[in-house]
């Protein structure tokens, strides 16, 4: 199954037709239905957690789980998760910037794109998969590019480019161990309410 959404194209090309060359396969992205999505105004937690336990142990139970790794995150957190501001990666100046205010983001390079002031608050990223690493936390400064980053560089199809997210986002290769030297994290299948 191809990755349908309009970010996955590159010069016209669905990244996952440069993919099934290379006889690799990318999944699509799974979003929450709204009341499951873990946003504050209108989603409860459990409903997020029931949602996340239900599709975890769905894929964890198919026969392709041991070539499989899920990436839970977050887009936004409407201050569910944390206080601390995040480190400034692009520079802007327009009345659109948010984050601080207008024209409070620093002074951009000339020729950058306006109106991306952040990163803004820190949002959780959770990798479940056999070849993530066993009881480990990674500090790497992350986003949801990062994504984006994965799939381009797992499968050698390159940066989106003209300033695009994924040239600065930070790798998520140092969640996963793929030497082979270390047994695979078993399955882990949840009760709903989300106990082993």
């Amino acid at each position: 199954m191809c990755v349908r959404a309009a970010m996955f194209q590159k010069n016209g090309r669905k990244l996952c037709g440069r993919a099934a060359s290379t006889k690799k396969r990318i999944r699509p992205f799974l979003k929450a239905a709204a009341y499951q999505d873990g946003h504050a105004g209108y989603s409860d937690p459990l409903d997020e957690q029931d949602f996340l336990v239900a599709t975890i142990n769905r894929l964890m139970e198919s026969p392709e789980w041991e070539h499989m790794a899920v990436v839970v995150l977050y887009d936004d957190s409407d201050g569910w998760y944390d206080h601390q501001m995040g480190p400034i990666v692009n520079q802007s100046s327009t009345p659109d910037d948010a984050l601080f205010g207008a024209h409070n983001c620093g002074a951009p390079a000339s020729g950058s794109f306006n109106g991306r002031c952040g990163y803004g608050q820190r949002q959780p990223l959770l990798v479940i998969s056999p070849w993530a690493k066993r009881n480990f936390v990674d500090h790497t400064l992350t986003d949801q590019a990062s994504v984006l980053r994965f799939v381009e560089d797992n499968w050698d199809l390159g940066r989106f480019g003209n300033q695009s997210a994924d040239a600065i986002a930070g790798s998520l290769l140092n969640m996963f161990d793929f030497s082979g030297a270390h047994p695979r994290a078993p399955k882990l299948l949840l009760n709903q309410d989300a106990t082993p």
